[in-house]
This record gives structure tokens, C-alpha cells and sequence, in this order.
């Protein structure tokens, strides 16, 4: 069990006190922040002690505060939630850790669960469930919730994976390279369509709506990382 600054237990694990779960909010959107601060103090079981807006900010912030849970946004100016996941992990095995991210491809979700964290969950979800998943965090810090995980593993184990086959690993670095859908086609001699029809597969494996965030997403987790982003 990890201390707190003054010395305090930083447990409501296994029901050891009757004090308000702390909670530290990481996100580089203030407006964010402020809603989902505004979700937990709505919950008397809760209490935000801390916000950041960066991966070196939250170190800071949780080091200060000993919080008995994180819930950090996936992408951070400086680097990732997951950066942020294990670092904590690495220093505690008693710290809630959750992921709150808009990019909930599969990739993403294995990339949580083996960095350590406690819950992954959507932007797009209630922010109910986000303090629900905080909640559990505190109980339970080393098993991992997530909504969209049996059938991740469902497509893992069917060999229906997220990674990219050669042929589309072939088309995200045109995509990086800045070519179009017209420009990919005629390089990779296949019709337009064809070359859609990969570019939405790519999108879906690395949960974008955009080449910007399937390339940045790319980057991160390793798939490109030799190559830079398009400009946007």
C-alpha cells in the first residue's frame, strides 16, 4: 500500500477507510478536465485533488498528491496516457490507473492492459461510467475493465487482429507521405476503390476517423516510427 504525502494510507482498497476516493484528472483539454471534475464531485465517495494537462505535469501532480486513482487521456502533448500507466504502475501496484481516450481500436485497449492500467473507457461514454470505472480502480487496481475487451479478445484469438497486413502497412506510410486515395491507387496499381476500402480497414485497426490520427496513432504504438506525421 503506497503513502500518501502526509503519511496517510493511500487506501480505500479492500474497504480499509471510510475516506473519499482521490482521484487526479489528466487531460490537455481544460474544458475536459472541468467536466469530468465536475462528474466527480457530484459522487461523495470522490474527490479530485489534482489536475494536469501533460505526462511530466501529472507526475508531478500525482507525486504531490498520492492519489488513489489516475484517470489520464490516451494523448498528451508530451507523450501518452499509457506513459503515464506505467510509470505509476511501476512505482505502486495499489494505484487505480484509467485510460479515457477517444481511440478505442484494439491495439490500443492490449496496449492499456499491458502497460497495467485498471479500466479503459471511451470519450464518448456517460460520465457516470468513467467514475464508475474510477470507483472499481480504487477497489480493484490490477484487474482491468473495459467495455469493448471480450471482443477484442474474441478478434485476437480468431487471428482477427488489429495489426496492419503488409499491403496496408504499404498504404499508411503513403498516407504519411501525404498521398491521396487517387495518388495511393495509381502508385499501388489497384483501383480507387480498392484503395478506399484499405484506408477505411486501416482506420477501423487503429481506431481514427482521420490520416492524421491513424498516423499519429501509428507513431505511437510503434508502427511508423521512422516516419513523421503529416502536416494538418
Amino acid at each position: 500500500m503506497t503513502a500518501r504525502p502526509n503519511g496517510v494510507p493511500s487506501g480505500v482498497h479492500g474497504g480499509a477507510t471510510d475516506e473519499a476516493v482521490r482521484v487526479v484528472l489528466v487531460d490537455d483539454h481544460e474544458l475536459i478536465r472541468a467536466g469530468l471534475a465536475a462528474a466527480f464531485t457530484r459522487d461523495p465517495g470522490m474527490r479530485v485533488v489534482g489536475q494536469a494537462g501533460s505526462v511530466a505535469e501529472a507526475l508531478s501532480v500525482i507525486a504531490a498528491t498520492g492519489p488513489d486513482v489516475v484517470v489520464t487521456d490516451l494523448q498528451l502533448p508530451d507523450g501518452t496516457g499509457i506513459d503515464v500507466v506505467r510509470r505509476c504502475r511501476a512505482d505502486s501496484a495499489e494505484i487505480g490507473l484509467v485510460l479515457l481516450t477517444m481511440h478505442s481500436g484494439d491495439d490500443q485497449i492490449f496496449a492499456a492492459m499491458e502497460a497495467g492500467a485498471s479500466g479503459f473507457v471511451g470519450k464518448d461514454a456517460p460520465a457516470a461510467e468513467v467514475v464508475r470505472t474510477a470507483a472499481h480502480a480504487a477497489r480493484s487496481p490490477r484487474t482491468f475493465v473495459c467495455a469493448g475487451l471480450a471482443q477484442a479478445m474474441v478478434r485476437r484469438m480468431s487471428g482477427e487482429s488489429t495489426r496492419l497486413s503488409e499491403r496496408e502497412h504499404d498504404i499508411l506510410v503513403l498516407l504519411a507521405d501525404g498521398l491521396g486515395t487517387q495518388q495511393i491507387a495509381r502508385r499501388l496499381h489497384v483501383s480507387e476503390s480498392t484503395a478506399k476500402s484499405h484506408i477505411a480497414r486501416i482506420y477501423q485497426k487503429l481506431g481514427a476517423t482521420n490520416r492524421a490520427q491513424a498516423v499519429v496513432t501509428a507513431m505511437r504504438i510503434g508502427l511508423l516510427s521512422s516516419v513523421q506525421p503529416p502536416r494538418v
